[in-house]
């Protein structure tokens, strides 16, 4: 009789593992997105000056910014997955397993307000000036 509960703990904690692992995933997928957007502007910012002479205004909503929020937001993730699979290994040994959605609404939060920050980067962007083909 104690072979069926065994292997359903096992099949348990390999959700579980796979869980945290898909959750370590996206937090790398948001780190790396969040240093490249930073260069990336990092880098438009520097060929701008470059090409034009002229130095850009600071706007407190750049890419910097955007992207230094998405490698928080990463960290915190891991913490957050870290954090859960404790809990669930220990609910899994015990017997006792609770499904809590904290966890998601957290991150659906972060989500929207790093989107929310992108709106914001795209609202306040200057346009940029068309040169005319004539060069006049």
């Amino acid at each position: 009789m104690s072979q069926p509960f065994r292997v359903d703990r096992q099949r348990e904690h390999q959700a579980n593992e796979r869980t945290f692992l898909a959750w370590v995933r996206t937090s790398i997928a948001l780190i790396s997105f969040g240093l490249a957007i930073a260069r990336f502007g990092l880098f438009l910012r520097e060929l701008h000056e470059g090409v034009t002479q002229t130095t850009l205004p600071r706007n407190p909503i750049s890419s910097q910014t955007i992207g230094l929020v998405l490698v928080l937001a990463g960290m915190v993730m891991i913490v957050l997955a870290a954090w859960s699979y404790n809990r669930t290994f220990r609910q899994i040994e015990r017997g006792n397993y609770q499904p809590n959605r904290w966890i998601i609404w957290i991150t659906t939060l972060v989500m929207l307000l790093i989107g929310g920050l992108q709106l914001a980067l795209c609202a306040v962007a200057a346009p940029c000036k068309r040169r005319s083909r004539t060069g006049i």
